[in-house]
């Protein structure tokens, strides 16, 4: 076989295309060599280069923010499941139902008047102008200072609006008529959490004093759970509260509703950076850092005191971690992250398995212990571990050269307190003029599901093993429930 010259002329070692063969390998070598200067300077370059500056909408951040919106949207209904678990289950759809309408409800205020008394024009510190009603004005305009549309922030900011007060109902759960749950909640959104959101995010006093709330700490945990023991507290205890065993009905879903939570909560912290960025890197890390100690710390804390270690608890313990990061996901570093995390876990555990029994209080479902006193650590952790080389938006703490910060944080966690118990107390005592609050006896007895909405959430019969509907559910009996570490006091001492 022959090789044609003209055709493949650096295939022939010798001769003109020999001498080819040289030239062009030295002429690759130098682009290879000038490459190698250059791919370095490009690579430095790119993230300037792609980067949009402030005021430019970002495809990537705008795909994140939405993205974390719909996160942070299915943590409402996984709370539900959260809540509806540990509930008697003649009261489960109650439960459920109160999560999964508040979704609706505070949509429509949200859009109409919630967004604008928010992140309205600010008017002297207090409350947002209406100047943006019913979203007037918004448009498909890039937010002020970011890389997102603003309609891509209203939807972020909706699904914080609309998860805050459904979180409230683990404290009355089992004994508030729906017709009151409807206008307290309303009333709540519309006079405490939109005021108390805009002094916090939207321009309002408390972040001209120097608060950091990174994703709702002082606006959403505080807020809803000192609101939330209010209200209990106000109601009353259940019927037998502290006399009949009172035990959560089906605890996989409780289990379901904590992971639907711990992977929404993704979207709440790492969301709140509002760009697909370094800092949501961070406060992603942050979030799961927080939320495995705190279910560390509060199993083992549960173990020691308790003698066994319980799935709730893991649940409980998970969900406090994640409270507890909230306010400081954006601004600490890792290993702060998992100290407020299992510090948060161990108060918690305290909170709802010491402190209530021994005040006496009966916060169904502990929404003041997790999420007001998780809440409230947060918030005071920010103070102490903060530091603007994680935010330099931020504030450095306490540890951090700084104790301006942790005043600010003590100042505005009073404030939310303050709020919350007497607006709460203000509308209760309104709304009770005009209906009944509190079911009655016989309708708490019977149970919420049949009482208030028609409906049962489990056939009976057929759970007991009847095909044909006329078999009632055996009752446990006492033996069996010992036998479950169940008492009058709850399950491990924990009094639900």
């Amino acid at each position: 076989m022959t090789v044609d010259n003209d055709v493949f002329p650096l295939m022939v070692p010798s001769g003109k295309a020999s001498f080819l063969f040289v030239r062009r390998l030295g002429i690759m070598k130098k682009l290879w060599s000038r490459l190698g200067v250059l791919l370095p300077c490009l690579l430095m370059a790119a993230p300037a280069a792609f980067a949009s500056d402030p005021g430019t909408i970002d495809t990537g951040d705008t795909a994140w923010v939405l993205i974390s919106a719909a996160l942070v949207f299915i943590m409402t209904p996984g709370l539900g499941f959260f809540y509806g678990g540990m509930v008697r289950n003649k009261n489960v759809l109650t439960t459920i139902m109160q999560s999964f309408f508040i979704v609706a409800m505070i949509s429509v205020e949200w859009i109409l008047i919630g967004y604008a008394m928010t992140f309205g024009t600010d008017i002297n510190g207090f409350i947002g102008s209406l100047d943006k009603v019913g979203l007037t004005g918004v448009g498909m305009a890039v937010l002020e200072n970011g890389t997102i549309p603003e309609m891509a922030f209203v939807a972020f900011q909706c699904m914080f609006a609309v998860i805050t007060p459904a979180l409230i109902t683990g404290a009355f759960a089992e004994r508030m008529k729906f017709h009151a749950f409807v206008v307290f909640i309303l009333l709540w959104a519309i006079f405490i959490y939109n005021p108390m959101a805009h002094w916090v995010w939207g321009g309002g006093f408390l972040a001209k004093l120097g608060a950091l709330d990174f994703a709702g700490g002082l606006v959403i945990h505080i807020l809803s759970g000192v609101s939330g023991l209010t209200l209990c507290v106000l109601l009353g205890k259940r019927y037998g509260y502290g006399k009949i065993p009172m035990v959560p009905h089906n605890l996989p879903m409780t289990v379901l509703g904590a992971a639907l939570l711990w992977f929404g909560w993704f979207g709440f912290n790492a969301g709140s950076a509002l760009g697909a960025n370094a800092l949501a890197a961070s406060a992603f890390i942050a979030s799961q850092a927080a939320a495995a100690a705190a279910t560390v710390t509060w199993v083992a804390v549960e173990w020691i005191v308790q003698g066994k270690p319980t799935i709730l608890g893991a649940a409980s313990g998970c969900i406090a971690g994640l409270v507890a990061i909230t306010p400081a996901a954006g601004f600490v570093a890792p290993l702060p992250a998992l100290i407020i995390g299992a510090v948060g876990g161990v108060i918690c555990y305290f909170a709802v398995a010491v402190v209530k029994a021994k005040l006496g209080y009966d916060d169904s479902l502990d929404a003041f212990g997790i999420h007001g006193i998780g809440g409230t650590w947060g918030s005071i952790a920010t103070g102490i571990w903060a530091t603007t080389e994680v935010n330099p938006a931020g504030a450095n703490g306490l540890f951090y050269g700084s104790s301006d910060l942790l005043v600010a944080q003590i100042i505005s966690t009073v404030v939310a307190y303050a709020l919350a118990i007497v607006g709460t107390f203000i509308i209760f005592k309104i709304i009770s003029l005009f209906m009944t609050v509190r079911t009655d006896k016989n309708e708490e007895i019977t149970g919420l599901d049949i009482g208030e909405h028609g409906e049962r959430g489990y056939n009976y019969a057929i759970m007991s093993g009847s095909p044909f509907g006329e078999t009632p559910a055996t009752p446990l009996s006492n033996a069996s429930l010992n036998n479950a570490a169940v008492n009058s006091a709850g399950i491990n001492g924990r009094n639900l």
